[in-house]
């Protein structure tokens, strides 16, 4: 019998329980309810003008563009086993309005200490130059808090959706949606307060430098590297490891968005090292898109590579593991389909799919694009399936998800329309 997309996507998961599911919903609820009045009471305080709410319109515009282009990259990555476009949104909305919603009162108790301590203490006041509370809350509160919200979203998943969590690179694609969802709503939140508080909109240095190498030089990257690590768990045979990677992970992530976070502090105690003055009086933030500035898209680039250089051991970590991961999906596919006939494989496309490279897509000959694309994803979902249940010591044949992958093979094949003449 063919289940349902929503039945595989919680085949084996507690919210296919109706008490568990109406639970989670109601904690989802309550989520969204803190989320919005946090949100709406932000941008409310900002946007007291109808300039500053075109600014806002143009900034959430300006942002959803360039976070499509990481979506893109991702949808890509995921070319093997497209996860369901419901859970890409779902992911995406809680990086954009839950956990920002959640961090963002957390982030403001943290920086008002902070400050106040600065404020007893003129010596590091006068030290450190303006703004010194927040060049000292920067590396705290964003990592910390951040990258909980942020990751508590992709261990729900992990946790609660366990059928669409394979590999590392699921977990990865999880994460980075997660984060660019964050990155929306952060950047397009920035320049409204520094239009707000100057006058006018950085478009450069939070909508450019934010979005800079498409996506994977902040959030994206942070939270990415977390779910890859998740999926690591999910994927290795070793007891150890599969509880010890979502902390090293977890570490690793905040540790790449406390080297972002703390810049701003080191430039300072770089400055006054070399004997140089800090100013007392805050400045706009760089002014590169004021007159004479630097151009959007040169600015753009230079982030973009200051940004490679910078988190370099990060993006070579998230490299190398989503190569040795797209190594581990082509194995396991070649392994688990080995056994199959037809109507699951045939021949011939069995040799395609000894033939898949890093950077090739499969494609069924004689049928339509769709159909075809429908085929190579439930072949692959059917491999990583027996796999999964292979690891468990349970029994291939009785698994009713297996079942369910080869009974929508024989559906795909047995459609005329998707036949191409």
């Amino acid at each position: 019998m063919t289940l349902s997309e929503t039945a595989r996507i919680l085949y084996g998961s507690p919210l296919a329980k109706p008490r568990t599911a109406k639970f989670a919903i109601a904690i989802l609820l309550v989520l969204v309810l803190i989320s919005s009045y946090t949100l709406f009471t932000s941008l409310q305080e900002k946007v007291t003008s109808p300039n500053g709410m075109q600014v806002m319109a143009i900034a959430f515009l300006w942002s959803a563009l360039f976070t499509s282009g990481t979506v893109a990259i991702l949808w890509f990555l995921d070319r093997r086993e497209h996860e369901s476009r419901w859970l890409y949104a779902i992911a995406l909305l809680w990086g954009a309005f839950i956990a920002t919603g959640i961090a963002l009162p957390f982030n403001q108790i943290i920086m008002s200490t902070i400050a106040d301590w600065v404020n007893a203490n003129p010596a590091v006041k006068d030290y450190l130059g303006a703004n010194a509370g927040f060049k000292i809350a920067a590396p705290i509160a964003g990592p910390l808090d951040e990258e909980i919200t942020k990751g508590a979203g992709v261990l729900l998943l992990f946790l609660l959706l366990k059928s669409e969590f394979d590999d590392a690179r699921d977990g990865f694609i999880y994460g980075a949606l997660v984060g660019a969802g964050f990155n929306f709503f952060e950047s397009a939140h920035y320049v409204v307060s520094e239009y707000a508080k100057w006058g006018y909109a950085p478009w450069l240095i939070h909508i450019g430098a934010r979005h800079a190498l498409f996506g994977f030089a902040g959030h994206a990257l942070y939270t990415g590297i977390f779910g890859l690590f998740l999926g690591l768990s999910r994927q290795t045979t070793r007891q150890w490891w599969r509880y010890t990677a979502p902390v090293v992970g977890w570490l690793l992530g905040f540790s790449a968005h406390f080297s972002q976070n703390i810049g701003m502090l080191q430039a300072v105690l770089s400055q006054r090292a070399s004997g140089a003055a800090v100013s007392a009086v805050e400045t706009p933030p760089l002014g590169l898109n004021m007159p004479g500035g630097l151009p959007f898209g040169l600015g753009w680039l230079g982030f973009a590579v200051s940004y490679v250089m910078k988190f370099l051991p990060f993006l070579l970590l998230v490299g190398i593991l989503l190569w040795r991961s797209g190594v581990w999906e082509r194995r396991v596919i070649r392994e688990q389909l080995a056994d199959e006939g037809a109507p699951v494989i045939t021949p011939e496309e069995y040799e395609g799919v000894k033939r898949d490279r890093i950077l090739r897509t499969r494609r069924i000959p004689d049928y339509n694009r769709r159909t075809s694309a429908a085929i190579v994803k439930a072949q692959d979902e059917l491999a990583f399936r027996k796999w999964r249940v292979q690891q468990q010591g349970q029994d291939v044949g009785a698994d009713a998800l297996v079942a369910s992958w080869r009974d929508e093979l024989r559906r795909l094949r047995g459609t005329e329309a998707a036949i191409v003449a």
